[in-house]
């Protein structure tokens, strides 16, 4: 792996001479006899240090003044919102530390590398066409390898890549952007609060192949994310996060992986998993089909596909990723990792069916007609065995509420019908009043910790809908919920009895028509009695069961 192109010395020298000429020399000096040099920090009233691939260095035993900081401001570009500067036609990036008055008293001069082979570890994946995610630690090589990601891409593959460059890192800074892109089209973005308006602009204006982005850090990306994925456009990003458990936990990103959503579960099913009726499954396909943790600079993990791995993650098991390798010879090697590490616990351990074991097989009965009324008193009966806990009471409505667990649509579906003026926040730290499910309450979560010492009220919601949503609301604000139709539910279960037969009499699948989450969950409960079993398919509105042949 080297630096691309011929020019690499003169980009280097170019961060030199954006440096107070003292300090410049020392730099210079140093990183001829040392290892690669990383960054130059510049903090008022301490000496200015070095920092290399294998330490650390001062530069001058006199402290930095503002004659430094100002010397050093205006010689690169202008600083953006997210106090990042950089210098036209090259990589570095420098950023800035402020004052409670907006006055630069830090600054940090990072060196920007466009480095070729990079990717190698990773470039049959890169080259196949999956969207992939890469996560790892500040400083470890996310965006040189998206930037090669995007050469290799758009050069050696011929696609039409767009770059949407939030802080003018990924290809450098002025109008003109760096050589290291290849053919790539950059996008720049005024403000990184307009970063997923870009996102969505870059795909209905200019048509891409594929599209590369960095840093994707809030709901609203997240979510441009998927739109991006759901229209066939191959998407190569970073997210914040060390690996993929960080992800599942980050109630902002885990629907990059698909979301998570609470489902509940029968008796019987419950026991034949050996978990407890409320369970979290998958609520969509992720946005990207494969998520690699860059451990180290020739070390990556792999998982693919992603599906099911988060499958394997929300019931408690660890699916072995891949780990790649590069040996001295420069060599991939390439294994499944069994190790320790790799095969930690997943976040999500399930806590075991109260009545134990996983119960015997269960003769199979003659059918007799289903009747919906007892069926569905039943169920309210066990929903209510569980009761949530009575949150405190703040004096006044709450004016912003942050939803852990909760699905923002459903919240603002909710807030919208029932015309409640209320802000959804991303943190607990900035809310009124938190709404989160019965599952993550009991497993007392950091958020729902920080809410709990701050003395911020907590309503617990037995499932997942809107019609749960709607009912906390109303409680809250005093006011009276929308009366939803009732779903006649007698239809959908002689649906699923003539399926019975008619499987049973051919032996093939049988799909059923698509059917609201409430009604499946009774479908699903019906297929049990039946000493049968079935999955959910598809996305809503037309999410449907199979109910499927016995196994031989």
């Amino acid at each position: 792996m080297m630096p691309y192109g011929s020019s690499w010395e003169e980009e280097l020298n170019l961060l030199f001479a954006a440096l107070p000429p003292r300090i410049a020399a020392a730099a210079q000096r140093l990183s001829q006899g040392r290892g690669d040099l990383l960054e130059v920090v510049l903090d008022l009233g301490r000496e200015p240090e070095a920092r290399f691939t294998d330490g650390e260095a001062i530069l001058d035993s006199a402290n930095i003044g503002n004659a430094e900081i100002d010397y050093v401001t205006e010689h690169v570009g202008l600083f953006g919102d997210d106090n990042r500067a950089g210098i036209e036609r090259t990589l570095h990036r420098i950023s800035a530390i402020r004052n409670r008055k907006g006055a630069i008293v830090g600054l940090t001069c990072r060196v920007g590398r466009a480095v070729t082979g990079t990717i190698d570890i990773i470039k049959d994946m890169v080259i196949s066409g999956q969207s992939i995610l890469l996560l790892g630690p500040p400083g470890i090589g996310k965006t040189t390898m998206l930037r090669e990601c995007a050469r290799v891409l758009s050069d050696e593959c011929g696609k039409r890549v767009v770059i949407v460059d939030t802080s003018n890192e990924i290809a450098g800074d002025g109008d003109i952007p760096h050589p290291g892109i290849g053919r790539s089209r950059r996008m720049q973005v005024r403000t990184p609060a307009l970063q997923h308006a870009v996102m969505i602009e870059a795909v209905e204006n200019h048509m891409p192949q594929c599209i590369v982005i960095d840093e994707i850090g809030t709901e609203l990306e997240a979510v441009a994310a998927r739109t991006i994925a759901e229209r066939g456009v191959q998407l190569v990003g970073t997210a914040h996060g060390s690996n993929i458990d960080s992800l599942l936990v980050n109630p902002t990103l885990n629907d990059l992986l698909g979301g998570i959503q609470t489902v509940t579960l029968s008796d019987d099913e419950a026991r034949r998993r050996g978990t407890q009726k409320s369970v979290l499954e998958r609520k969509s396909p992720p946005t990207f089909d494969v998520l690699i943790e860059i451990q180290e600079r020739d070390r990556v993990v792999v998982h693919a596909p992603l599906a099911e791995t988060v499958d394997e993650a929300l019931r408690g098991r660890v699916r072995p990723p891949q780990l790649r390798t590069r040996d001295d010879a420069g060599a991939i090697v390439s294994r499944v990792d069994t190790s320790a590490a790799a095969t930690r616990p997943s976040p999500f351990e399930p806590a075991p069916f109260p009545g134990g074991g996983r119960g015997g097989r269960r003769t199979r009965e003659r059918r007799r007609r289903f009747d919906v009324d007892e069926y569905i008193a039943g169920q309210q009966r066990r929903e209510r065995e569980w009761e949530p806990p009575a949150p405190t009471v703040r004096p006044g409505p709450p004016l912003s509420i942050f939803p852990y667990g909760v699905s923002r649509s459903y919240l603002e579906q909710s807030l919208r019908e029932m015309r409640l003026p209320v802000r959804i926040q991303h943190h607990v730290d900035d809310a009124d009043l938190v709404l989160t499910l019965k599952n993550y309450y009991r497993r007392h979560d950091s958020p729902v910790r920080a809410a709990e010492s701050s003395g911020i009220p907590i309503h617990v919601l037995r499932s997942n809908t809107v019609a749960q949503i709607k009912g906390a609301l109303a409680r809250v604000y005093g006011v009276d919920a929308p009366a939803d139709t009732p779903e006649d539910t007698e239809p959908a279960m002689q649906d699923v009895l003539e399926g019975i037969e008619q499987m049973q009499r051919t032996g093939n699948d049988v799909e059923l028509t698509p059917q609201n989450a409430y009604v499946r969950r009774l479908q699903h409960q019906l297929v049990e009695q039946n000493a049968l079993t079935a999955r959910s398919t598809g996305d809503e509105p037309n999410r449907r069961l199979v109910i499927l042949r016995p196994s031989e």
